[in-house]
């Protein structure tokens, strides 16, 4: 018996060690509207190595993504980049996000998005191109809380846009 295990084990230990290992490329995008500060309040989590590898590719090819005597730089490259790839439509005009700091938690970045003076919301769209240019297996998930409606959507390079409508 004891033979039978270590021929399966010697046979079965080849084929799991050359098994290509599978990688999820997400992002998670929570938004609220909260009426009463008149205010969308946004929270991306998204995977402290796949935002790192893509800053360093685009903006510093020595930035790590940690708490570091860097901070300033680090914020406003993400700044950057989610202004680039993340488009918020409110009532048919284009808003502008600002973007108010992150947390690290594990192996995830939370960063923190706001667009403020938001008095009613009749129309909402919301166009996510995060990592769409680096994975092709990106996904961005995006659940929204807007007028007590909560809607989800996943987005893929070929569908890159969610919207909500009142």
């Amino acid at each position: 018996m004891k033979s039978v295990k270590i021929l399966f084990l010697t046979l079965l230990f080849p084929l799991i060690s050359f098994a290509p290992i599978h990688k999820f490329y997400v992002s998670v995008s929570q938004i609220e509207y909260v009426s009463e500060k008149q205010s969308v309040q946004i929270v991306m989590r998204i995977f402290i190595e796949d935002l790192e590898s893509l800053l360093r590719k685009r903006y510093d090819s020595e930035i790590t993504l940690n708490e570091s005597e860097e901070e300033n730089k680090i914020n406003e490259y993400i700044s950057q980049y989610l202004s680039s790839k993340v488009l918020v439509e409110i009532n048919n005009e284009l808003e502008k996000f600002s973007f108010l700091g992150k947390e690290y938690e594990d192996d995830i970045v939370f960063c923190y998005l706001e667009i403020e003076d938001v008095s009613k919301i009749k129309d909402f769209i919301i166009t996510n191109n995060l990592f769409f240019e680096v994975f092709d297996e990106q996904q961005n998930i995006i659940k929204t809380n807007i007028n007590s409606q909560k809607e989800s959507f996943v987005l893929t390079s070929q569908k890159n846009k969610a919207e909500v409508h009142f």
